[in-house]
């Protein structure tokens, strides 16, 4: 298939919708928009957003589950040039208000519920506490609320009389430099990291993407990642836009609803992690659900659990590896390689990536089959937003981000993907900050210090856990912490497993410094 000519997303919009203009890109249920249907209903809601004083440089955040008016802001806010920033629908009113706030959003497009969380009351307890900004004003799917709330469906007649050149010309100014989206991704501090992602790379990167699993306009996915993850809002949907493919959403992902929309909408397209994979192989109802349509995707994983997805039909599924700040994905293998190689590395850099393997140390290159750091320079960031501390952290002299996770190339320059340098914890494919969780476990009246770590999980990867010391005469159960921790934090950031000990069982250094790395064997010696 021809590469796109475009350079940015509103650009690629439009030339999808040229090129196939009649071919369905979006299924949400019993709806469907063909890409000239999309690029009309995105440009409506641009205008509306126009209309309420909105420009290049603004940011529009975006609360709701996996459904087209997602998406439908998403490319509506992108065509004037305003930065998208995709919100996490389990966070905490505390996270949530943070995040707002750090990316100064103006407008966020949201909807009442997200399954059985009330979004509204979520958005009032921010509203409701001094000690953060107002949130910002709302669009909201059904419903307005608060005072100068709107709904989402009046956002289109409000922009009706704008012409079509007041788009055009804003369209224009945007150039393939500039942030189409904000992602925020957990960090090895207490606060997320704000990564913005241009336009060009969306376009570029996940063409090269979608090369190395061989997609076409006849293939569809299925897509259950939720949309605010850089896995789907960057990945798996600028591959299959840059060939013209289709986009199968379901709302939030369920292993049955997964069997039943992959078997109906005949998905070829797989995108998930193993926390997502196992349950669809191990779900009772597999057997009767024809997945014969599956071809190829994308996950990471054991070769076990790769091999699920191959037994599930994607026999030409591809390992890959990468982060928020390379959009998602840096190295991906090819579809069409063996598939003992697809389950045990990630294949080459594609095309406007190189991988460098630095040592620890001096950071100078490896040679190929030694261990280092993986290092990423071509399709990243160009630095987190008004960070340049931790920016200047993470790139080098020469332009390559480290990414602060080991592995090695081999003589064919596949690269294998060993581990964490740092103190992250992948938790069913997400990325959490132990220094996030410790700082709202240090807020604990009983707690005198509170270390966290990953155990190995058999769904989960890694699961959260906490070592605790109490303070002196004061007592915690684990049941206590937990629900402590749910009130701060999202559900999949709260530790699962707790160890309580004495000050004297830490392992420690000779010079006193805590052993991270050792944390874990609190819990598996137990």
């Amino acid at each position: 298939m021809e590469k796109p000519a475009s350079s940015t997303t509103p650009d690629l919009m439009d030339e999808m919708a040229r090129r196939f203009p009649d071919r369905v890109f979006l299924i949400d249920g019993e709806t469907r928009l063909t890409y000239s249907e999309f690029r009309k209903t995105a440009r409506g809601f641009a205008k509306g957003l126009h209309t309420l004083g909105l420009g290049k440089g603004d940011r529009v955040g975006i609360l709701m589950g996996n459904r087209i008016e997602w998406l439908v802001a998403y490319f509506g806010a992108m065509t004037l040039g305003i930065e998208a920033v995709g919100l996490n629908t389990w966070m905490t009113a505390r996270e949530l208000a943070y995040q707002l706030s750090f990316a100064e959003v103006r407008i966020l497009v949201t909807e009442p519920r997200f399954k059985d969380r009330d979004l509204f009351q979520l958005i009032d307890e921010i509203s409701a506490d001094p000690g953060t900004s107002a949130p910002p004003r709302l669009i909201s799917l059904d419903a307005s609320h608060g005072a100068d709330g709107l709904r989402y469906e009046d956002v289109v007649p409000l922009g009706a009389e704008v012409p079509d050149a007041v788009i055009d010309a804003a369209q224009r100014t945007i150039d393939p430099g500039d942030p189409g989206c904000i992602l925020f991704t957990s960090g090895s501090t207490a606060l997320p990291k704000c990564v913005p992602l241009p336009h060009g790379g969306l376009i570029g990167a996940l063409w090269a993407v979608g090369e190395r699993m061989h997609l076409s306009q006849e293939d569809r996915l299925w897509l259950g990642v939720s949309l605010f993850w850089s896995f789907a809002c960057v990945n798996a949907l600028f591959a299959l836009m840059t060939h013209g493919g289709s986009v199968v959403l379901q709302y939030a992902f369920d292993p049955g609803e997964a069997l039943r929309l992959i078997e109906q909408e005949r998905c070829t397209v797989f995108y998930g992690t193993p926390a997502m994979t196992q349950p669809i192989y191990e779900h009772p109802d597999r057997v009767d659900h024809d997945l014969s349509s599956l071809r190829t995707g994308a996950t990471i994983g054991s070769p076990e659990q790769i091999g699920m997805l191959v037994a599930l039909g994607a026999k030409e599924i591809c390992n890959v590896y990468g982060l928020t700040e390379a959009y998602g994905n840096s190295c991906v293998i090819d579809a069409h390689d063996p598939l003992e190689l697809r389950l045990r590395c990630s294949g080459p850099p594609y095309e406007g990536n190189e991988i460098k393997i630095a040592d620890f140390e001096t950071g100078e290159p490896k040679p190929p089959g030694e261990r280092g750091e993986i290092c990423i320079r071509g399709f990243t960031m160009k630095g987190y937003d008004k960070d340049p501390e931790r920016t200047a952290e993470v790139f080098d002299e020469d332009g390559f981000l480290h990414t602060g996770d080991f592995g090695h190339l081999d003589a064919n320059g596949y690269l294998t993907f060993e581990g964490r340098l740092k103190e992250i914890v992948k938790t069913g494919g997400i990325n959490v900050a132990p220094a996030e969780v410790e700082h709202v476990l240090m807020a604990h009246e009983a707690i005198e210090q509170a270390y966290v770590t990953g155990i190995p999980d058999d769904r989960l990867d890694e699961a959260l856990a906490a070592v605790i010391v109490l303070n002196t005469d004061a007592t915690a159960s684990s049941e206590d912490l937990i629900a402590f921790c749910r009130d701060a934090l999202s559900a999949y950031k709260v530790p699962r497993h707790y160890r309580f000990v004495e000050a004297a069982a830490l392992p420690l250094t000779t010079t006193g410094k805590l052993q991270r790395i050792r944390l874990k064997e609190l819990f598996l010696d137990a």
